[in-house]
């Protein structure tokens, strides 16, 4: 088992340009400190610097430090694109050893917006449009009906929002420290 009974477990998928990372820092900035920000992107790309492809490395590295945070007392939003084919049973394992609630939510963006929206980032002009293509699926869900999914008509605030109220952060207390 991990984690208590209070602390919450959030994970956002979706493709990339979904507004994942912008909803977990938002989440992070609303609540405060105790909440610990588990970025597939980051522990992926920078600290392993591996490709994403089945039975790699990092899925196992994303799943340690969720827990070692969980365990810790943080609650934990873990984010990223995170395949249900090759994330799914480390996300399955995550959602039935947490104590406490666990939140899944898929943010759903047509390709046409993905696009869009990629040509603001930094590595927009690295990653092209077949590139995206190639990593697009439409509606990645996870098996259960586990996942809420949230439109690209809900801005950042909304859905930050939505979050917020689901999980009940809003409700509970920050670390002091």
């Amino acid at each position: 088992m991990v984690g208590t009974r209070e602390t919450r477990l959030i994970v956002l998928r979706g493709n990339s340009a979904s507004g994942k990372s912008a909803v977990a820092a938002g989440l992070r900035d609303r609540f405060g400190r105790g909440l610990a920000l588990v970025g597939q992107d980051h522990l992926r790309r920078v600290v392993l610097r591996e490709h994403d492809r089945p039975g790699a490395a990092n899925i196992g590295l994303i799943e340690a430090v969720a827990r070692y945070a969980l365990d810790a007392g943080y609650h934990v939003v873990l984010e990223g694109i995170l395949y249900a084919d090759r994330y799914g049973p480390m996300l399955e394992r995550l959602r039935a050893n947490h104590r406490g609630p666990t939140y899944g939510y898929y943010l759903q963006v047509p390709f046409a917006e993905t696009l869009v929206r990629h040509a603001t980032k930094p590595i927009a002009h690295e990653v092209g449009e077949a590139d995206l293509r190639s990593w697009y699926r439409d509606l990645d869900l996870l098996p259960g009906g586990v996942e809420t999914v949230i439109g690209a008509d809900s801005s950042l605030t909304q859905t930050v929002d939505r979050v917020m109220r689901d999980t009940g952060l809003d409700r509970l207390p920050t670390r002091e420290h």
